[in-house]
């Protein structure tokens, strides 16, 4: 059978490109004789060869007058969405990403669906041959979501499995031992955006390649404390399910806890002395100062990316987030009102050596302390003196116990001194109500607000008890504040007054800065709170001060399913292990083993995408290790949000040889491979 097709010039041109290179591809997927004579297409053939071939044509011809320009890979495309009767236009008007000259877009029926399930799969999996596009779709994919601000990071890796890992024993810097391996996503990288802007990306870290032992150090050492409902608890001690306090000050259950062996270590420390230790690829949530110029909602890097960029012009750069709401531990049951143990804790004499008694000029906190004890009233002994007497107890009558001193014995505060003094820990483990009352009875005693002007007013508090000092600080901290402690030492101080005579000081003094959050009133006492609020409290921040090596220790990850992926580590430091709102792509994924697979997919933060690609026939592990890439899917296959493409021979874009090449090989396969193993496989 022959048939003519009678073409328009602009399809005819495209058909007669350069070299015949364009007939030639017409005539190898098709399965008669193709003939071009000017503007006419001559098809000689069976009849349903033509019929097919006439199909091709016309669905280009449509293609070239939709402006698309037409290649060997758009006939390939073509004839293989026929085949699979989906739409050519469909497919290749799917374009994913633009630069230039550059127009990336599927070119294959996988491949359309490879981009699919990218955008609508929160995890996706591609697996075939070298030269089907899994890679460089992936990284379009990625620059693309970027640039549309659907995600704000993108990290490429892969395993350097031929550097047997040890990337340490490679000559140069850390980007010149890895380029050899990340080679191909780099050279992807530069193809989709301008060499500059690639280059400010890395350096900001919103593009990270890394190789995937770089990754499995986002971890703690296995001392670092974590924050329970019971207190802090070593990280290692944590197991799935154990819930830890997240960065809302809420409860949030641990979903994953992964041993990274023995890493090195650094000590993170904050400018008001919160630090905690970490691996050098933890990962921290912080804001720049152009973040909070710009509004924007910060950014995650990790530990080793911010060494060396601590500051600008003297100004801290790097600022972490604190507790968002006060943390709120399981209600308990206290002897007394927090607000009036705060009180005795700041002026009250706690010996009990005689009875209990109150030193103030302020009225009001006489009164306040009266109105909190059952069957006490206040007893003048001087201006500023007041004694804590029993409403029962008088001269020449039975014996009873003054309920403040039974109070000190239960609470475990009896015979402390100012240098001794301590809050009890069911004051401290308990609801932040009751914390904000121990730190308002405190301050209204032995604190204050202090004015500056021009600046806003900060609270200062004085104390000699160390453990005081310490208990203050962790009030302020679990109620999303910040705490600047420094010491005034008692020797060569001048000495005080009292009653007019010196009192010379044999104590050193702690004098604590603190700020808290809007909306936390750490005043009752009128004077005070007038001044407070008149002033403002300003914002409490904090900031990366400085980052040490300090070791090598036995370190774990854990993952949490608070929605922000944060939890708070020690001194209330808070900080995350998983990537969040980021664009993540494991090439090369056949070399992973199973753990490295498991820690890889465990490090999905909230809003964030992942793409994982791979040769299962191309593995270079050695013959005892199963390949992860195997493993996930006999392992993952049924799990929701989790899809798998396999690319085929047809699939293949490179050169045409490339397609007969793979072919060649799954033949060969087939052929080695058990009779009732063979797969069935569609020739290139």
């Amino acid at each position: 059978m022959r048939t003519q097709l009678e073409l328009s010039n602009d399809v005819a041109s495209e058909l007669a490109g350069p070299g015949d290179v364009i007939m030639k591809t017409l005539e190898g997927e098709l399965d008669c004789d193709v003939f071009l004579r000017g503007n006419v297409l001559t098809l000689d053939g069976g009849e349903r060869e033509v019929e097919m071939a006439s199909t091709v044509v016309r669905e280009i011809a449509d293609l070239v007058r939709q402006g698309h320009e037409i290649a060997p890979g758009t006939i390939q495309a073509v004839t293989g969405a026929l085949e699979h009767h989906e739409s050519p236009a469909k497919i290749l008007e799917d374009v994913i990403w633009r630069h230039r000259g550059l127009k990336v877009a599927p070119k294959t029926v996988n491949q359309k669906a490879y981009v699919d399930s990218i955008r609508q799969e929160t995890i996706t999996v591609g697996i075939g041959p070298a030269g089907t596009g899994k890679s460089f779709l992936a990284v379009a994919c990625a620059v693309a979501a970027l640039q549309r601000r659907e995600v704000n990071r993108i990290v490429l890796t892969r395993p350097a499995v031929e550097a047997g890992e040890r990337l340490g024993f490679l000559p140069g810097d850390v980007m010149a031992k890895v380029d050899p391996y990340l080679r191909p996503l780099f050279d992807a990288l530069y193809d989709m955006l301008e060499p500059e802007r690639v280059n400010q990306y890395l350096e900001r870290g919103t593009i990270e390649v890394a190789p995937l032992a770089f990754m499995r150090g986002r971890a703690q050492p296995v001392s670092a404390p974590v924050l329970t409902q019971d207190g802090f608890r070593p990280i290692g001690s944590l197991r799935i399910g154990d819930l830890v306090f997240g960065s809302d000050g809420r409860l949030t259950p641990v979903i994953g806890v992964f041993p990274q062996g023995r890493e090195p270590v650094f000590r993170v420390r904050a400018q008001d002395g919160a630090s905690t230790l970490c691996s050098a690829e933890h990962l921290w949530h912080v804001w720049t100062p152009e973040d909070r110029r710009r509004g924007k909602s910060g950014r995650v890097l990790e530990t080793r990316e911010m060494i060396g960029q601590l500051r600008r012009a003297h100004q801290h750069r790097f600022e972490l987030p604190l507790v968002r709401g006060a943390v709120d531990f399981e209600p308990r049951d206290v002897p007394v009102d927090p607000y009036a143990l705060g009180l005795m804790l700041g002026d009250g004499c706690l010996t009990t050596k005689t009875t209990p008694s109150f030193t103030t000029a302020d009225a009001e906190l006489a009164e306040s302390l009266e109105c909190a004890f059952d069957g006490i009233e206040l007893r003048r002994k001087s201006r500023v003196d007041y004694i804590l007497r029993h409403t029962a107890g008088h001269r020449g009558g039975v014996i009873v116990a003054n309920p403040v001193t039974v109070m000190l014995r239960e609470l475990g505060l009896a015979g402390t001194r100012s240098n001794t003094k301590f809050v009890p820990p069911e004051y401290l483990y308990n609801r932040s109500a009751v914390r904000l009352a121990i730190l308002q009875g405190l301050l209204d005693t032995d604190g204050g607000p202090v004015t500056q002007t021009g600046r806003t007013c900060r609270i200062q508090y004085t104390t000699s008890s160390p453990q005081l000092r310490d208990d203050v600080t962790f009030i302020v901290r679990s109620l999303g504040g910040v705490v600047y402690c420094r010491t005034r030492q008692a020797a060569g101080r001048p000495p005080g007054r009292a009653r007019g005579r010196p009192v010379h000081h044999r104590m050193d003094a702690f004098v604590m800065d603190i700020r808290l959050p809007k909306g936390i009133e750490p005043f009752r006492l009128e004077r005070k709170r007038e001044l407070y609020s008149q002033c403002g409290g300003g914002r409490p921040m904090r900031f990366i001060d400085s980052i040490e090596p300090a070791g090598e220790e036995q370190t774990v990850c854990i993952q949490v399913a608070a929605a922000d992926s944060l939890y708070v580590t020690e001194d209330f430091l808070v900080t995350h292990n998983t990537l969040n709102d980021s664009f993540i792509i494991l090439d090369e994924a056949q070399n992973t083993t199973p753990e490295q697979m498991k820690m890889f997919l465990t490090r999905l933060g909230f809003n964030s995408k992942m793409v994982v690609t791979g040769d299962i026939t191309q593995i270079d592990l050695d013959r005892e290790r199963r390949s992860g890439l195997v493993v996930i899917g006999d392992i993952l296959s049924s799990v929701e949000g989790i899809r798998f493409v396999r690319f085929g021979g047809e699939d293949v874009v490179r050169h045409k040889l490339v397609q007969r090449i793979v072919a060649a090989y799954n033949e060969y396969a087939d052929k080695q491979a058990p009779p009732g193993l063979r797969p069935a496989r569609k020739q290139a």
